[in-house]
């Protein structure tokens, strides 16, 4: 799903989700097979698998002269909490050849909360290494200033059960502007999930959010078309006509 600069538009990155379509039970949503998948321990190949491809069409679409992008990638909880994991996400990188920069980490709030010393070191190692993370569905778990303060984040993500509210819910308004200005202090950026109307941009833009993703301007699609997208965003963006690879 791509994801917009709110001031002036620009096509900045991609978050990565992962579908099944399957031949017998046609479309299993994430929430039914993630915690199923954590159950019986594929977790780890699944998620192996993700970044693996995530990282290699991010290098695809360098390869046709679409410039640098940020790929966003989801872990679980269970991945992050075994193994040596910037040590993996490095080998990913080394062989797919994406530049680190252009990674970035998706975490949830539980994960600081379950073992703080364990995610202070990680995250502290994967900044090193120049991967950036970011909280995934802000407000919905632990949040805690002091994670904030202490955790080396780069970025928040508001989720999408406030960013419906705005101009409905004078509770969700307050939240969601709280946030983005707690972050703007913390030198943190801030994502808004769930945008499907220009009002909801509009106020978002007010509060001094970052970026966006959602239906407005983007439902999740499929690489090949993808890319069909991030030409067309560039083309409006420069008024050039880019040549096919």
């Amino acid at each position: 799903q791509p994801q917009w600069e709110i001031e002036g538009r620009r096509l900045v990155g991609w978050e990565a989700l992962l579908r099944w379509d399957s031949p017998t039970r046609g479309a299993v949503t994430p929430s039914d097979f993630i915690p199923v998948a954590e159950d019986i321990g594929l977790i780890h190949q699944l998620g192996q698998m993700v970044l693996e491809q995530a990282c290699q069409e991010a290098v695809r679409w360098k390869e046709r002269n679409l410039g640098e992008f940020l790929i966003s990638v989801n872990l679980s909880a269970r991945q992050f909490a075994i193994g040596d994991l910037a040590t993996q996400i490095e080998a990913v990188l080394s062989a797919t050849g994406l530049d680190p920069h252009c990674l970035e980490l998706e975490i949830t709030e539980t994960v600081m909360v379950e073992n703080p010393r364990r995610a202070r070191d990680v995250l502290s190692e994967l900044k090193r290494r120049g991967i950036r993370v970011a909280i995934d569905d802000f407000g919905t778990g632990y949040s805690s200033l002091s994670y904030l303060r202490r955790f080396p984040v780069g970025l928040l993500k508001i989720d999408r059960s406030f960013v419906e509210g705005l101009g409905v819910e004078d509770e969700d308004e307050i939240i969601v502007e709280t946030v983005i200005r707690m972050a703007a202090s913390l030198g943190l950026e801030v994502v808004a999930e769930g945008v499907e109307t220009q009002e909801q941009v509009d106020m978002l833009k007010a509060f001094g959010c970052h970026y966006f993703q959602g239906f407005l301007h983007g439902h999740p699609v499929v690489p090949a078309a993808g890319r069909l997208l991030y030409e067309a965003s560039l083309k409006d963006l420069l008024g050039l006509d880019l040549l096919e690879a």
